[in-house]
């Protein structure tokens, strides 16, 4: 008997935890004045991880301006990280090199990105392109939730990367450094979804008469 009353009094305590008072998601209740179960954060409370003290880092604005200059030192591993985020994110419609060929404009897309190499937007500040990331522009929806903000500035860095390498004169090479005097020929060009292809074969020299 004392085993069967200790195992339904245990028993009722288990239903009392699963059916104790709670409200339901956007719910309606009695016990708040505007009888909203769901409550705004207090008031002077940040939650955990969303205090963004840095406005720049966060926004990539001075004030209502987009910013001119990266919040933190770009380096190797900042130019790869950006570049492998690029790949994933932005080049199905940016494509790799930035010129607004990617995938998917080639299947039938309503409106072409623009190209990265206009002057317009060589020209436009890290900030822009910031914002744009995280606030979308136009047709192009905005990849806060998908993209974290260090991720976000790494992507702006190799942006430029990508400007500076498809307009880069001899004067841009630091002195002393050697730069190949031919460049690289392809098979394939390659598209945003795909890499280009080399061309591996020696040119053929005519043999002097």
């Amino acid at each position: 008997m004392l085993l069967l009353a200790g195992m339904a009094l245990t028993s009722a305590c288990r239903l009392d935890m699963h059916v104790q008072p709670r409200e339901n998601p956007l719910s309606r209740s009695d016990f708040f004045p505007d009888q909203r179960s769901e409550r705004p954060p207090i008031e002077g409370t940040v939650a955990r991880g969303q205090l963004h003290e840095d406005a720049y880092f966060y926004t990539g604005k001075v004030g209502n301006n987009p910013g001119e200059v990266m919040p933190f030192p770009v380096t190797k591993e900042v130019l790869e990280r950006g570049r492998e985020r690029y790949n994933i994110f932005c080049a199905p419609c940016h494509s790799r090199v930035g010129d607004g060929n990617g995938f998917v404009p080639s299947r039938g897309f309503s409106r072409q990105p623009p190209s990265f190499h206009d002057a317009r937007l060589e020209k436009s500040p890290v900030g822009y392109f910031y914002d744009v990331i995280t606030n979308g522009f136009g047709i192009m929806p905005d990849y806060a939730s998908q993209i974290p903000p260090q991720d976000r500035w790494n992507i702006v860095a190799y942006v430029r990367a990508l400007q500076l390498s498809q307009n880069a004169t001899m004067a841009d090479v630091p002195a002393g450094q050697r730069v190949p005097s031919e460049p690289p020929k392809f098979n394939e060009p390659g598209t945003g979804a795909s890499l280009p292809v080399l061309d591996t074969k020696p040119e053929m020299k005519e043999e002097s008469k």
